[in-house]
């Protein structure tokens, strides 16, 4: 007996090549096959008259065809035509290279036919229509007609006509996972009734009702498994720790040891990290801030909490600049504290990092800063009791537990790049979350302006007066070396114009990823001190740059890059008293780019921003869905908050009531497969 575990070869006649397409879209299995719903719909199921067709609009007539033609032109191409008729008129129907159709319709057939008409000769018709023979269910015209995800060589139709019979023989063992009071409670239809509905609505209403049930399956399951990851996590043994008393005394003597006051929104993090660091389960907690918000200081503050506890610590940043930035700002602040802090670097000599490996192991080193360094197999601690990872989003799944793993230390999580709240608590949805959302008084507004090709040159003499006042500018291209197929300009073409003909008198140097980290490291060495005026990079500059004196941002072809990528190069500058501004150069004047840039000078706030960015562009695309462990969603989409926080609610208060879902069986295998899905990922 086939279940819905039976590989779709086994039970659909076809050819081995549709099967090889539908494995290349990840449909394997016939319940893959169930779950491959539409992307989209076109209602044909309003009958218009043939008298009332009109022209340009897609529209769907029943009729009898008639009067078949069909004739051979120069250079092999074959036309045919019909006459379409009902009580009201006729029109013509034609076809270009489809021989099949004198074959499958002939004169006196009853269709259904949908398609676009179009004046030709005075005449109204319709070229390349869809015809269905009338029939007691329609599948391709006159109804709600599904449309799928396409791939050379399958097409909408030749699914549809597949995915009936399937539905016909095995959505009788689908099994309705969800419990009953949470269906109930938000009126959502059986299972069974939503995916037949998903797949061949009747009514506009089946269709809605299909995606409420589907969608709300889709976040409900996302936040069940965060939920559960977290709580599996907290109370496994390895991350059974004793419950530490911050002391608040020294707490307030190192806030007063800062040379400035925290702002509301610092110190409110601040406490919700230490009430997490005070409980006896590990705390998982992202902070996301804007850039420059001050998440470092918090993370510090946190960081020297429980080293005077006796523990350790380690950062984990995605890059060696931004490491070194982080290990030069902390060392800074904790020397006074005889705090012995050490960074692990891909660039570290074998024998220095031994070394700092030892220190970990035997617990003399209180803090170390690193890149992925820190979870190579060598490493380990004696006492770690805190893991910050920096720009978390940059790092895996499997390496962001990796560095969970050395025996259950409280996690805190650092984002510069601001994610809207409903979509952070899907992407990291087993972490709580904090947010600074106001930046340190005295910070100035960065004056961002949109200059098209024909103000480049009055641009450019502009940046010159203020480079002649002692200021310095950032300039970030999109690519490193000049391309054929990409219209932008590059590090090295930038670089040849600025330094030879635009800026002779000034020091021009250049930036970018594939250089060595000595060379690296002497630019920006160089460029920190105000050696060098202009600096040409790529996006490596996003992330860890901290040049108080460089106040103007160039970033060439800024259509290229998206709103929350923008601002965090316009983060590199208005790091000091003095003005700083934002030039993003373009030559693409599209609607959708003039948009995404005309926000950029609205908009100061990189949550607002994100909230843009994710409407235009998408969740995949900006913060990696896919890496998140977050299987691509079919009906549901990251950007409905309301369901979301349903979601995430119903799921909290299950594992809460019922942490291994032993009343929920058939919701905890299917739990057990999407986190199956999870770990291969």
């Amino acid at each position: 007996m086939h279940t819905l575990s039976s590989p779709l070869k086994s039970i659909l006649g076809t050819n081995t090549q549709h099967l090889q397409l539908l494995q290349s879209v990840g449909v394997k299995t016939v319940e893959d096959f169930i779950y491959y719903f539409p992307r989209a719909y076109t209602d044909s199921s309003g009958i218009t008259p043939i008298s009332d067709a009109k022209e340009g609009e897609l529209q769907t007539f029943s009729g009898t065809l008639s009067n078949f033609f069909s004739k051979k032109l120069p250079g092999g191409r074959q036309f045919t035509k019909a006459l379409l008729t009902d009580d009201t008129g006729g029109i013509e129907l034609v076809w270009f290279n489809q021989k099949f159709i004198m074959h499958q319709f002939k004169s006196g057939m009853h269709v259904f036919v949908s398609g676009k008409a179009k004046l030709n000769m005075r005449k109204l018709g319709i070229a390349s229509p869809t015809v269905e023979h009338k029939r007691e269910e329609q599948l391709h015209t006159g109804r709600i007609v599904p449309i799928y995800h396409e791939t050379e060589g399958l097409n909408s139709k030749w699914i549809r006509e597949k995915m009936r019979p399937v539905l016909n023989e095995f959505l009788k063992q689908i099994e309705d996972y969800l419990p009953e009071p949470i269906r109930e409670k938000e009126k959502l239809i059986p299972l069974k009734e939503a995916i037949e509905f998903a797949h061949y609505p009747h009514t506009v209403e089946d269709l809605e009702a299909a995606k409420k049930r589907l969608s709300f399956d889709e976040l409900f399951l996302l936040q069940l498994k965060a939920i559960h990851k977290k709580w599996l996590w907290q109370h496994s043994d390895a991350s059974k720790i004793k419950k530490i008393g911050i002391n608040k005394e020294y707490l307030q003597e190192m806030l007063g040891n800062l040379p400035f006051q925290l702002t509301d929104a610092q110190a409110k993090v601040l406490t919700e990290i230490i009430d997490d660091l005070e409980k006896d389960i590990p705390m998982s907690r992202l902070v996301q801030g804007d850039v420059g918000s001050g998440k470092t200081v918090i993370a510090g503050l946190a960081a020297l909490s429980m080293i005077k506890n006796g523990h350790q610590v380690a950062i984990m940043a995605p890059t060696e600049i931004l490491t070194k930035q982080h290990y030069k700002t902390l060392y800074k602040f904790f020397v006074q504290y005889g705090i012995n802090i050490q960074q692990v670097l891909g660039s570290t000599p074998t024998k220095q990092k031994e070394e700092i490996i030892l220190q970990l192991k035997t617990g003399t080193c209180d803090l170390v800063v690193g890149t992925h360094s820190l979870i190579q197999e060598a490493v380990g601690f004696k006492k770690l009791g805190l893991a910050i990872i920096d720009e978390q989003h940059r790092f895996g799944v499997k390496q962001r537990d990796t560095l969970k793993s050395h025996g259950g230390p409280h996690l805190l999580s650092l984002s510069a790049t601001p994610i809207p709240r409903t979509l952070a608590m899907t992407l990291y949805g087993d972490q709580d979350l904090s947010v600074i959302d106001e930046l340190p008084p005295g910070r100035k507004p960065i004056e961002t302006h949109i200059v098209p090709e024909k103000k480049r040159k009055d641009a450019y003499n502009w940046i010159r007066e203020q480079v002649q006042k002692g200021r310095q500018v950032f300039v970030v291209c999109p690519l490193i070396d000049e391309s054929d197929t990409i219209e932008a300009r590059s590090v090295a073409e930038a670089y040849e114009e600025l330094s030879n003909h635009i800026f002779p008198e000034l020091k021009v140097e250049f930036l970018h990823g594939k250089m060595k980290q000595e060379e690296k490291d002497d630019i920006m060495g160089r460029f920190s001190n105000n050696e060098i005026h202009l600096l040409v990079s790529t996006s490596v500059i996003e992330v860890g740059i901290d040049v108080p004196n460089a106040t103007i941002m160039i970033i060439e072809g800024a259509e290229r890059f998206g709103l929350s990528q923008l601002h965090q190069f316009r983060g590199r500058v208005g790091r000091s008293d003095h003005q700083s501004y934002c030039f993003l150069f373009t030559n693409k004047e599209s609607q959708t780019s003039t948009k995404r840039l005309s926000a950029m000078v609205k908009y100061h706030s990189g949550f607002a921003l994100a909230e843009i960015d994710l409407e235009m562009r998408g969740p995949g695309e900006l913060y990696g869905v896919r890496q998140s462990g977050i299987p691509d969603l079919k009906m549901a989409s990251l950007t409905d908050a309301h369901t979301i926080s349903k979601a995430r609610q119903y799921a909290i208060k299950l594992i809460e009531n019922d942490s291994n879902l032993s009343n929920f069986p058939l919701l905890k295998a299917k739990l057990d497969k999407l986190e199956a899905v999870y770990i291969n990922d």
